[in-house]
C-alpha cells in the first residue's frame, strides 16, 4: 500500500512505523512542509495519511504559511474518507483541520507521563487493545482544548487534557509520541524549540533522565506502537477493499 507522510522536521519522522512499514513492503511518500514542499492536488493515490510532529504551532500561520496550505491538504484527505492517523502536531492539525479548537498549555507537558483510556472506546478499533492506563512519551506546550464536531474522545491524562480521539470512522489523532525509537530523546533535544521545554519542566539535568525513563520503557513503548500499528493497518486495508 502507499502511505503519505506530511513531516515538519526532518528528523521527526514516523519513527519506529518506519521498521514496520518496511517489513511489510509499503511505500512511503513523504511531504516535508518545513523545506518547502507541498502535498499534491490529487491526494486519491494514497491508502493512508500519517502526519506527524514538529516545534511549530498550528496557529503560526503568518510566519509559516504553508500551514494553512497543509490545513486545506488534510480537509481534502478527511473529505475522501480514507484513514489517517496525527501525532503531536498532527493530532493538533487534525483537530483544527475539523473544526476543533487547539491553543496553548498552561505548562509543557515533557517526560513519561501517564494517560487514560476513555470510558466508553471499547469498540474503537485502535484503542480496544490499549490498557485502561499506560505511561506515553510526551513533548508539547499546546492542546487539544476543545474536540471538533462528532468526535469521539479515547485518553486523557491526569489533568484531563485531550490524548487521543477519533474523527469520522478512521481519522485518528494522538498527542503523545507513539513512534518513539532509542534516538528520539537525544536527538529532538537539539532543536532549539524542544530543548527550551524539556530545560523549563524537566530541569537543567533532565535530558539525562528522560533519556533514562524513555529507555526503560521503550520496549512497551513499541509494543504499543506495534498494536496501533497493527490495528490502523487493518483499517487501512478494509478501506482499500472496500
Amino acid at each position: 500500500m502507499r502511505i503519505l507522510v506530511f513531516q515538519h522536521l526532518p528528523i521527526e519522522h514516523p519513527g519506529i512505523f518506519r521498521s514496520f512499514f518496511a517489513r511489510d513492503g509499503h511505500t512511503l511518500d513523504v511531504v516535508e512542509w518545513d523545506e518547502g514542499e507541498v502535498a499534491p492536488e490529487d491526494l486519491r493515490p494514497w491508502d493512508a495519511l500519517l502526519v506527524m510532529g514538529g516545534p511549530m504551532d498550528v496557529w503560526e500561520e503568518a510566519r509559516l504559511p504553508w500551514l494553512a496550505l497543509e490545513k486545506a491538504a488534510i480537509r481534502r484527505w478527511l473529505d475522501l474518507g480514507k484513514p489517517f492517523l496525527g501525532v503531536c502536531l498532527g493530532h493538533q492539525l487534525l483537530a483544527e483541520a475539523a473544526v476543533g479548537v487547539v491553543g496553548k498549555m498552561a505548562g509543557a507537558e515533557v517526560g513519561i507521563c501517564e494517560v487514560a483510556r476513555a470510558p466508553g472506546v471499547a469498540a474503537d478499533p485502535l484503542f480496544a487493545a490499549q490498557s485502561e492506563r499506560f505511561p506515553a512519551l510526551q513533548w508539547h506546550g499546546a492542546e487539544v482544548k476543545a474536540l471538533p464536531p462528532g468526535a469521539a474522545l479515547l485518553a486523557v491524562n491526569d489533568d484531563g487534557v485531550i490524548e487521543a480521539f477519533r474523527f469520522g470512522d478512521c481519522a485518528w489523532g494522538v498527542q503523545y509520541h507513539v513512534e518513539v525509537t532509542e534516538e528520539t530523546v537525544s536527538e529532538w533535544a537539539t532543536v532549539p524549540e524542544y530543548g527550551a521545554a524539556l530545560e523549563s519542566v524537566l530541569g537543567v539535568d533532565g535530558q539525562a533522565r528522560f533519556e533514562r525513563d524513555a529507555m526503560e520503557i521503550l520496549p512497551l513503548l513499541n509494543q504499543a506502537a506495534a498494536e496501533i500499528y497493527a490495528a490502523f493497518m487493518a483499517v487501512v486495508e478494509r478501506k482499500r477493499l472496500g
